[in-house]
């Protein structure tokens, strides 16, 4: 088992390589997470800021006074 560990001698390149490489991908994670939750308080912001939509009427067009009454 001390063998595989020693790596052939070339033990410190490899840890260090994968340490190296875990740190990384951990920074890459952290740095996603930061971003995803920055995009979700600016959509929740956006979202809050715009009117609500008017409904449609069932033919597709957009809605009018006299198609809500059922006139038109």
């Amino acid at each position: 088992m001390a063998e595989f560990f020693a790596m052939g001698g070339y033990a410190a390149y490899v840890w260090s390589s994968y340490a190296l490489a875990a740190l990384v991908m951990v920074g890459l994670l952290a740095a996603t997470l930061k971003a995803l939750r920055s995009a979700e308080t600016t959509l929740k912001a956006l979202e809050g800021s715009r009117p609500p939509r008017r409904r449609r009427a069932r033919n597709g067009a957009a809605a009018s006074p006299a198609a809500e009454v059922g006139e038109g």
